[in-house]
């Protein structure tokens, strides 16, 4: 299998496409959106710029073809990613489109940030074939990959995209339960509960929260994994504290309005030019540049 489809080229798309063209794979692109296409060229050069400095073998065959409409883009197609924004009825509405267009042996694979995949197979023609891809933001950096089974899922077809992953020269994660958010964000998401609640109440602020977790657990964490973490420490020690900070921690099941608040306003980040902080335009692109140098330097070092 080497001809690949990939619809959605947002804030993922041209990154992961860099990395599938990179590969050796022939790459077809789509998104409904006329900016996307024409912006996601540009993105896709820097990203292969990156993978260069990675050190990334280049065994790409052409550049990646933007596609103007969803047919042309998966025809002939043996996988076919869907990488369009979080909402359950807009993913559902693409995958079915999709299914009136390939093939049944074609896999079809969902880069869901944390819909089940089981949610996602509903309707489907054949829902064996479908399987979670979900990379890691930026994915031409990042090198895991979680692939996720839903309950139609065909354990040949895990098994595949586990094997392709490993292809693409990065780092399978077989998630073995198929839960809302998966591991990845489960994990980050529960951190960023608690440090939204630690700024909102006031015992630290945004600058003062980031310096903590990157120099203090981030630095670790990098390093050695939480589970391994708990045999450093101990597990008596974990016991002991987790006996009375567990009750202290952050549990509400709703999202803070010290988040909710600013996405009201349209404060929602670097797409707005500021969110918790403020970004200028020349700020962002120097900023962009900077996390990328620094985590290709990071991810050189844990590769050493």
């Amino acid at each position: 299998m080497t001809r690949v489809a990939l619809i959605g080229l947002g804030t993922m798309g041209p990154g992961i496409a860099a990395v599938l063209a990179r590969a050796g794979m022939t790459v077809a692109a789509f998104d409904l959106s006329p900016e996307q296409r024409a912006k996601a060229p540009q993105a896709m050069k820097m990203a292969a710029g990156v993978l260069a400095t990675l050190g990334m073998a280049d065994r790409s065959q052409a550049e990646v073809a933007i596609q103007e409409d969803l047919a042309t883009a998966v025809k002939g197609a043996g996988l076919v990613i869907e990488n369009v924004p979080e909402k359950l009825e807009l993913k559902l509405q693409v995958l079915a489109e999709i299914d009136k267009l390939v093939p049944k042996e074609c896999v079809i694979a969902s880069d869901t940030s944390g819909i089940p995949i089981t949610k996602l197979q509903a309707g489907n023609s054949a829902p064996g074939r479908i399987v979670g891809m979900h990379w890691s933001n930026p994915p031409h950096i990042i090198p895991i990959i979680e692939v996720v089974a839903g309950r139609e899922t065909a354990p040949a077809t895990a098994d595949w995209m586990a094997a392709f992953v490993k292809r693409l020269g990065l780092i399978p994660i077989r998630v073995k339960k198929d839960v809302p958010g998966f591991v990845e964000n489960r994990v980050l998401y529960a951190v960023m509960r608690e440090c939204c609640d630690l700024v909102e109440q006031g015992v630290i602020d945004p600058e003062g929260l980031d310096a903590c977790v990157s120099w203090g657990i981030g630095y670790k964490l990098s390093v050695v994994g939480p589970m391994a973490l708990l045999d450093m420490a101990g597990l008596d020690i974990y016991q002991s504290v987790g006996s009375y900070l567990n009750k202290e921690l952050c549990a509400r099941g709703d999202v803070s309005p010290y988040v909710t608040q600013r996405t009201a306003k349209g404060q929602l980040g670097i797409k707005s030019g500021g969110g918790i902080f403020s970004y200028t335009p020349d700020g962002i692109k120097e900023l962009q540049s900077q996390r990328a140098r620094r985590l290709v330097a990071v991810r050189k070092a844990l590769e050493g």
